[in-house]
């Protein structure tokens, strides 16, 4: 599937991420890579066959506290 030199990582990788990007859709949240991946401006992914990686969610800093003067 890829013609690329190095060959693109495959979908199946751990470094998938790496593959180059073949069509971009900044307006719709998407790209697809040139292993099939479809990745989302959420870190999702979907896979070439089906699987679904979630995205991947940090935790928010905890908001700072104000303190009141009396």
């Amino acid at each position: 599937m890829c013609a690329h030199q190095p060959p693109c990582p495959s979908a199946q990788g751990s470094d998938r991420d790496a593959a180059l990007v073949v069509s971009a859709h900044p307006e719709q949240g998407w790209s697809l890579l040139c292993n099939g991946t479809i990745v989302f401006d959420d870190t999702g992914e979907l896979l070439p066959d089906g699987r679904v990686v979630p995205p991947l969610r940090t935790q928010s800093p905890e908001p700072p506290t104000l303190a009141i003067a009396a």
